[in-house]
């Protein structure tokens, strides 16, 4: 009787769970956008206007010490060097910063020298290499590239320096704390500069692909030809272009030849104490007969280790024979320094006033953003009285198309930027970036092949504020997108200020008497009861 009662039991509750999701159906039709349908609610949108101005970015940060994450493991995803002049928008000298990794390995002579003869040394030639980001086209008489990442076809002005500042990771003022360093950073140099040619004509080429070394005994006399070829692999036989800059033998003596059997060479601290890293320092070239330069994304640490960039010195070392000044041997030596450690980019941007007009500027590294405000005045109260079921939020920003839309960044991004109790600023994600990453947005959007907007969905923000879960409503900010901007993870609100996006944009703001339809905008589709 037990097991008839129980199965009884359990027919007549799915029976009524039936009846009670079919009188449910009756009154509401899901039709998989979270908007209800039916005779009891009216569905419905609103358009909110939305107040957008230009910001000035005063820096951001530029060492990435932060970012333990992949893909970027303690570097940023490029680095970037040169000049960049836009009329529209903050002109850009990039320079880069770099301590520089001890070869261990380094010592002065390699020569099994049984007899102890004496010998000199002679510096034939260093040089600084950087592997540009270059795709092979073809490689049938000779290796032809085309540079991935160069923006700008004129020469800029280029030094580079040894610096005195001290790269630490950690806090000077509280050891417990990763160190950071701003895209305004300043750095002091010490001596002149270190380049073979100062005030260096720079201009990225793809022709840079060998180096030919004249091998020189200590009397002068020419002793061997070397042709250097940097290629993406020991086994390939292809040359890769670099980016080439002459160092100063006297350089190459000082700081490296002098030292291979000394205390500096014991550790990489002890190195970094000594020689404490250099500055690759760009400037506008002012004897252009254009404004202009030409600004390169650079990988500073690849995992493909011949596209590192590194400092390479050879030199000869000239053995007499015994009390004689009569050259025995010759023999050939080069090593080759890494740069890496904490690696930092300098911008400097022009300071450029906006005009207060329809229009906002959007441009990335220390460029500028736009504030966002929504929902503000006595707007968000008004629209709490109303009971309304939220069902999407999105906001919409228009591009100005007869602005130079050339550099138009692929993606957008908005964060939040309020304060906290003590007045000190606190940047954030907002809620729908880590919940609803798929659909938040921020994506370049076409319209008859013309670059047209960028859109952005922010349900749960909006519900939420709406709803009364939260009365939190900072200003929003709109910056060109950096890979960082990514949450980690679903509990992850950090909002991380980096970029290194040269991309720019100019957006309608919110003047309707100015861009109409093509106002920021924010729309709310809602539920009502009948």
């Amino acid at each position: 009787m037990r097991k008839i009662f129980r199965k009884g039991s359990v027919l007549l509750a799915l029976f009524s769970f039936l009846m009670i999701v079919i009188s449910c159906e009756k009154d509401f039709t899901d039709i998989g956008t979270s908007i209800i349908s039916n005779t009891k609610f009216n569905t419905k949108d609103t358009i909110l206007e939305v107040l957008v101005s230009n910001v000035p970015v005063e820096s951001v940060r530029a060492d990435a010490l932060e970012l333990g994450f992949q893909p970027f493991s303690g570097f940023q995803g490029q680095y970037l060097l040169g000049v960049h002049i836009n009329d529209d928008y903050e002109d850009v000298e990039a320079s880069i910063i770099s301590q520089v990794a001890v070869n261990s390995e380094a010592t002065l002579t390699t020569y099994t020298n049984p007899d102890n003869l004496l010998f000199a040394t002679q510096i034939d030639t260093a040089f600084l290499r950087i592997p540009y980001q270059a795709t092979l086209l073809s490689n049938t008489d000779k290796p032809l590239y085309s540079l991935d990442s160069v923006v700008g076809d004129l020469p800029f002005t280029l030094n580079v320096y040894q610096i005195n500042t001290f790269l630490s990771r950690l806090n000077p003022d509280d050891p417990s704390k990763i160190n950071s360093y701003t895209s305004d950073q300043s750095y002091e140099k010490i001596g002149s500069e270190l380049n073979e040619i100062v005030d260096m004509d720079f201009l990225p080429s793809t022709k840079d692909t060998l180096i030919i070394v004249k091998r020189k005994a200590s009397d002068g006399s020419l002793f061997d030809t070397d042709t250097i070829r940097y290629s993406t692999s020991p086994t390939s036989e292809i040359a890769y272009p670099m980016a080439i800059i002459p160092l100063k033998k006297s350089f190459a003596k000082d700081v490296f030849i002098d030292n291979f059997n000394n205390s500096n060479f014991d550790s990489q601290a002890n190195f970094n104490d000594y020689f404490r890293g250099i500055l690759i320092e760009a400037k506008e070239k002012t004897n252009n007969p254009t404004r202009g330069g030409s600004l390169i994304s650079f990988d500073m640490s690849s995992p493909t280790q011949n596209l590192n960039p590194f400092i390479d010195v050879f030199y000869t070392n000239t053995y007499f024979k015994e009390n004689s000044s009569e050259i025995d041997t010759v023999i050939k030596q080069n090593y080759s320094f890494q740069l890496g450690g904490i690696v930092n980019n300098k911008f400097k941007m022009s300071d450029r006033t906006y005009p207060s007009n329809n229009e906002v500027k959007i441009q990335g590294l220390a460029g500028s953003e736009a504030k966002v405000e929504i929902l503000k005045g006595t707007q968000l109260d008004d629209l709490r009285a109303k009971n309304w079921l939220i069902n999407d939020a999105s906001l919409t920003f228009y591009i100005n198309q007869s602005a130079d839309t050339t550099l138009a960044p692929n993606r957008l991004h908005l964060y939040k930027r309020g304060l906290n109790a003590s007045s000190n600023v606190v940047i954030s994600q907002i809620k729908d970036k880590n919940t609803e990453p798929s659909f938040f947005g921020g994506f370049l959007q076409n319209d008859n092949n013309k670059k047209d907007s960028y859109t952005f969905r922010i349900t749960d923000y909006v519900s939420d504020l709406l709803s009364g879960n939260t009365s939190y409503n900072p200003d929003l900010r709109l910056k060109v997108y950096n890979p960082t901007d990514g949450a980690v993870s679903v509990s992850d609100t950090i909002f991380r200020p980096y970029n290194w996006s040269l991309k720019a944009i100019t957006i309608l703001n919110h003047d309707k008497n100015a861009n109409g339809v093509r106002r920021a905008r924010l729309k709310i589709s809602y539920t009502e009861k009948n």
